[in-house]
């Protein structure tokens, strides 16, 4: 429940006339007449109602008035948290010197009439390192190595592979330096087919050693078809490229390495060839973050006295990001002064200040008076006349960040040989500052905790009080046979859904850092022994096929409203029968879907539903049942719905 408000005089205008009245008996036992007729009662009435309005208002407590009650209780409002994603810039084209984009590079999304641009910056510099192709050397699973640089310049046909290829076969490419976070196209030549496998699923894995493995590289395109044909690979290299040596030659080192088929994928009969190899660096990619940098923000002069207060220039202060310092003046420079959430552990020379992130006011330590006169310092004074200042914090930040992928394409900096810029994954983490019914509503819950975790509701509540971008959190008991008597705290990360309700399925695993701030905060709060396993759910894949009949609307739009509620509908976020997400643990019926689908506008009948368990990471799909059952663990994940419209004259589609 929340705070109840207060009502400092609950007396209502009849209460206010009829007091009034028995004043009159009293003090004027002459006046006899008290209908509503008499002028007196008039003029009662008329200050009754005057009053009733002074007293309304006197009951509307100030939100002044609120923000101080919850402070008094250990209650701040939450700030706004920054929406974080990954953007690349693309270049003009491939230059022979380093492209250095500083921090805080601005990129927005499109403006239009209905929406205003979102403003992102990018959270640390990236240099584009221009890059080709030094060595091309090929690495049998039996390991032969074989530097075949030689033979690519003469022009002839280098096997990729053994003849007969394998798992672990690898072509490397020695780049001429490392490329961290680039985005680099290998260009290949080749004049004979590697047969056997489907050009769209290559038993084929690109990697880039980062100086303790091979780390998986994201491929934005391949239109060679797995080394079928002439074409070019797209590659994202990570964060940590590093150059290394293999086969006598320190390079930067990429590699195509053959990979295990799954079921039902062809394989390589032959090697495929390669006549012509070329490498050049084509953009780049860094972290963004939805909020604005100020730097060397002048908070005031000190008074020299204990608990002086000072106000940034622009609030909130978003938290979510590198500490917020504060920087004292002294005869030998700055002096850094670290935030701290209270004074309650500070010694007299600790040099703390507290922080309220949502009025961006800096507290400086008290002094407090003991019994015996004498005063206690909870922290250091900074000496009168001294100069105070922020070397960087950070504003902004909210749900408007949340954008979608693609959504920013916008330069807002001028940057040279950049010629376009897109986000190809959804930013997320973005959430709105607190407000004050928010916080009542959380004050009561806050208070019963006290900061210890011990019932499933109190993990669920630190949890999103430490993580408020995690869009669902459940605790339950781990299983008998991961670890018997655990906590087991699953977390659905928020995501920003395609056109349509699609969610894909990485957008929900949570990130690392993301599982990590929230073990972090319930390890300080559990149970003596208690321990707590901290994941994502397990996502019980469904695929819908159903067969429906139209009224006679348009069979093309049914086909895509009816997709659009059964992604809806089974959705982990905003699915279920409250539009909340999909129960944990709930099962999927087949009457359930008759339903949804039976809703859609212009379908008249739902003649078959049919409903499958698939695997979201490999597509496959089970036996069909009308009833999927999920452990308390799991949620349903929408995997590629099949809708079959028939127009209402009983013609098949075409």
């Amino acid at each position: 429940m929340a705070i109840p408000t207060p009502h400092l005089d609950d007396r209502r205008f009849q209460q206010l006339v009829d007091e009034a009245k028995r004043y009159v008996q009293q003090r004027a036992p002459e006046w006899t007449d008290h209908n509503v007729s008499d002028p007196g009662v008039t003029l009662i009435e008329t200050f009754a109602h005057m009053v009733d309005q002074l007293v309304y208002r006197l009951n509307r407590v100030p939100e002044k008035n609120y923000l101080a009650f919850l402070d008094l209780m250990g209650v701040r409002l939450f700030p706004p948290t920054a929406a974080r994603g990954d953007v690349t810039f693309w270049l003009s084209t491939a230059q022979p010197d380093t492209v250095l984009l500083p921090r805080g590079t601005e990129v927005a999304t499109a403006h239009s009439e209905a929406d205003r641009e979102v403003v992102f910056a990018t959270e640390h510099e990236l240099p584009i390192v221009p890059c080709e192709l030094r060595t091309l050397v090929t690495i049998s699973a039996t390991g032969t190595i074989e530097d075949r640089t030689a033979d690519l310049a003469a022009a002839e046909d280098v096997p990729c592979f053994q003849t007969e290829p394998a798992v672990g076969d690898a072509m490397l490419f020695g780049l001429s330096g490392a490329v961290p976070r680039c985005v680099i196209a290998v260009e290949l030549d080749s004049r004979v087919e590697g047969i056997g496998v489907d050009p769209r699923q290559p038993p084929l894995v690109w990697e880039a050693w980062d100086g303790t493995r091979w780390a998986e590289c994201e491929a934005f395109e391949d239109t060679t078809g797995g080394l079928n044909k002439p074409g070019e690979v797209l590659l994202q290299i990570g964060p940590g490229h590093t150059p290394s040596t293999v086969a006598g030659v320190r390079a930067g080192w990429l590699r195509c390495r053959v990979t295990a088929p799954v079921p039902d994928q062809p394989f390589y009969s032959e090697s495929p060839t390669v006549r012509v190899a070329e490498v050049s660096t084509v953009g780049g990619t860094t972290g963004v973050e939805h909020a604005e940098a100020h730097t060397d923000v002048p908070l005031g002069e000190s008074a020299g006295v204990p608990g002086q207060r000072f106000t940034a220039d622009v609030a909130p202060v978003l938290t979510d990001g590198d500490p917020v310092v504060v920087q004292v003046s002294t005869e030998d420079g700055w002096e850094d002064w670290t935030v701290v959430d209270h004074f309650g552990r500070s010694g007299p020379t600790d040099r703390h200040v507290t922080l309220d992130p949502t009025t961006g006011e800096f507290g400086f330590p008290p002094a407090v008076r003991l019994p015996d006169g004498s005063l206690r310092y909870y922290g250091a004074v900074p000496a009168k006349g001294a100069q105070l200042r922020i070397p960087r914090y950070r504003t902004g930040g909210g749900r408007a960040g949340n954008v979608a992928r693609g959504a920013i394409s916008v330069l807002r900096s001028s940057e040279p040989y950049i010629s376009e810029v897109e986000n190809r994954e959804a930013a997320i983490g973005g959430v709105d500052g607190e407000t004050i019914a928010e916080a009542k509503i959380r004050a009561p819950h806050q208070l019963q905790l006290q900061e210890r975790a011990v019932t499933a509701a109190d993990h669920e509540q630190i949890a999103r009080q430490a993580a408020p971008a995690a869009a669902r959190i459940r605790c339950l008991p781990a299983a008998a046979e991961q670890d018997p008597g655990a906590a087991r705290l699953l977390v659905v990360p928020g995501a920003v859904a395609d056109t349509g309700d699609r969610i894909r399925f990485e957008q929900l695993i949570p990130s690392e850092q993301l599982l990590a701030t929230i073990a972090s905060r319930l390890d300080e709060r559990r149970l003596l022994g208690a321990r707590i396993v901290v994941e994502p759910p397990f996502y019980q894949g469904i695929t819908v096929v159903a067969r429906l009949r139209s009224t006679g609307a348009d069979t093309g739009r049914i086909d895509r409203d009816a997709l659009d509620a059964l992604y809806a509908h089974l959705n982990p976020l905003r699915g279920g029968a409250d539009g909340t997400g999909w129960p944990f643990g709930r099962p999927v019926q087949v009457g359930e879907v008759f339903a949804v689908l039976q809703r859609v506008d212009g379908v008249g009948l739902v003649e078959e539903v049919r409903l499958f368990p698939a695997d979201p990471i490999t597509g496959r799909r089970g036996t069909p049942a009308d009833r999927i059952d999920l452990p308390a663990h799991a949620l349903v994940f929408s995997h590629q719905h099949q809708v079959v419209v028939v127009p209402h004259d009983g013609a098949e589609p075409r």
